[in-house]
């Protein structure tokens, strides 16, 4: 299907107006030109395509022109997306890079521009936007609004800094995203006084109630670590006009699966109206962020997708501007090869730098949980072999290392439980938010081993032991690989499908070790400076008191 006038009859769902009516939709140069309401009509149903209201593309390890070929598939049409990620590396180029690509394409992509690269002075980033490169980015009409404000306490201690690039957005009158898990009473308040209008970080439903009261708009979270679906749906009775679906983070396995689509399946077998769990899919998204994204209406952009019916709601087709971009979940668009960036410096590291001497104390560990990225801190008493604090694969407490990848340095070490490895070691480049190298295994050489084969591909994901690997290079910063979304798909199941072999027993256990360097999301986490208490703010001793 080309830019040409054509017309397909079916059953429109209507949101505006919320109706259901048979119709004939008549498309002309990208527009709808006319709704022809019909007595009778094929029983398939045409509908706005479903928008994913914050996510960051990257992380699908494909660039947007290859998200693009595999999102359309199950319904997708636009994205609300934070390049925060590639930025962190490359700065306002990444972000180009990301604008630049996205447009190569039929998809519609709205980037924001990251409100904290780094996200803490804490870590060491491939860059840094400051405010008055951000009042800058503001200015632009490829930049749509102020990504998600992660420095909760510097809007809190009205940092100086953060409210230039608070101010720059309302200056443009662009929206503010936030970012506050566990920020509750008057700190809520005053985070949303300051302009802030959304949160996709909620756990809880009295934490969201809270922050919908305030006036918020929640987007319910549904990516390959952070799960908070079944935590928020019921939200949907009360607050409908107030919902978004978001993924934040989606792997290309995870992704060529489904995408927007399993939500409101899933939303509508739990019993929710099917018009307003359409709103969060599209329409809230759409008024929020003012998005250029048609919902069938006479003059709109021809953006919307045919299913069979409203229980299995199997993606017959979707279109974009009037063009046919998917059907019957495989996409139209052709696959592009894209050219890579990237700033890696790391140098090989050996066994001796994650060597930690035993001092006689208990040490804090890290305790993931599964689905979420919020850990908590446990203490415990090490394992000591030769007078050095080593794995403990029977107790699950195991060495964590994270790795500057922007100049060569020293690894910081800490420890975690509930990966579970048995042999090996995993790691990764993909590492929020400023994409060092972190790892996780049984052994300090095996460690090293991990670590050693990203540094000599510029970043990926592997799975090692002395016996056998399984790698995934990402030489787009590396975040990204330059290969088909269905190969990396297959790449990043065999690398995950080794980790588990090796014994762990997460899920993702790649996303999750990802966000264990993350230090604005508590409790206790590990940058490549050392260990990081993010309820107080500052690093903290490994040895416990």
């Amino acid at each position: 299907m080309n830019d040409n006038s054509f017309s397909l009859n079916g059953q429109i769902v209507d949101l505006v107006h919320s109706r259901i009516f048979p119709v004939q939709v008549s498309v002309s140069e990208g527009k709808i030109v006319e709704i022809k309401e019909l007595d009778t009509a094929d029983p398939r149903f045409i509908m706005p395509g479903f928008i994913d209201a914050h996510i960051h593309i990257e992380s699908s390890m494909v660039p947007p022109t290859e998200f693009a070929r595999m999102a359309v598939c199950h319904g997708t049409v636009a994205a609300v997306s934070d390049p925060h990620e590639i930025a962190n590396v490359m700065g306002v180029e990444g972000i180009d890079y990301m604008i630049r690509n996205g447009k190569r394409g039929h998809f519609k992509f709205f980037f924001g521009a990251p409100s904290c690269v780094p996200a803490t002075p804490f870590e060491t980033s491939g860059a840094a936007l400051d405010a008055e490169t951000i009042a800058e980015l503001m200015c632009r009409d490829d930049i749509y609004y102020l990504s998600e404000m992660m420095n909760y306490p510097g809007v809190l201690s009205d940092d100086p800094e953060v409210m230039k690039k608070l101010k720059a957005a309302k200056d443009h009158a662009k929206p503010i995203d936030g970012h506050a898990p566990m920020v509750t009473g008057e700190d809520i308040r005053k985070y949303i006084a300051s302009g802030i209008s959304t949160d996709h970080e909620c756990y809880a439903i009295e934490d969201a109630e809270e922050k919908l009261k305030l006036g918020m708009r929640i987007l319910i979270r549904e990516g390959s670590a952070a799960k908070n679906f079944d935590a928020l749906i019921p939200l949907m009775a009360t607050y409908p006009d107030k919902l978004m679906f978001c993924s934040d983070d989606k792997h290309p396995n995870d992704l060529i699966k489904g995408h927007i689509n399993l939500l409101v399946k899933r939303a509508l077998l739990k019993g929710y109206k099917l018009m307003n769990v359409l709103r969060a899919a599209s329409l809230n998204a759409i008024k929020h962020y003012r998005l250029d994204v048609g919902l069938l209406q006479p003059s709109d952009d021809a953006d919307f997708i045919v299913v069979d019916n409203l229980q299995d709601f199997n993606v017959l087709q979707t279109y974009i501007k009037g063009r046919l971009v998917a059907e019957q979940g495989r996409s139209c668009m052709p696959y592009r090869k894209e050219e890579a960036c990237n700033r890696f410096h790391a140098i090989p590291i050996v066994p001796d730098d994650l060597q930690v001497p035993y001092e006689g104390k208990n040490i804090k560990v890290i305790s993931c949980m599964e689905g979420n990225l919020i850990t908590n801190t446990i203490v415990a008493a090490p394992k000591v072999v030769d007078g050095k604090v080593v794995s403990d694969t029977t107790r699950d407490i195991l060495k964590i290392v994270v790795l500057n990848r922007y100049s060569p340095s020293k690894p910081a070490v800490g420890f975690i439980n509930h990966f579970g490895l048995k042999r090996g070691a995993i790691a990764t480049s993909v590492a929020h938010d400023s994409h060092n190298i972190v790892a996780v295994g049984c052994s300090d050489e095996d460690i090293v081993r991990a670590i050693n084969m990203l540094v000599l591909t510029k970043g990926g994901m592997v799975a090692c032991s002395d016996i056998e690997f399984a790698l995934l290079p990402l030489p787009i910063a590396g975040l990204m690989s330059l290969e088909e979304g269905s190969r990396v798909a297959e790449d990043y199941e065999r690398v995950d499908r080794l980790a588990h072999e090796f014994g762990c027993t997460l899920y993702s256990p790649f996303m999750t070790l990802s966000f264990m360097a993350l230090l604005v999301i508590p409790e206790l986490k590990l940058s490549d400076q050392g260990l990081f208490d993010v309820k107080q703010f500052r690093f903290t001793p490994l040895n416990a008191e």
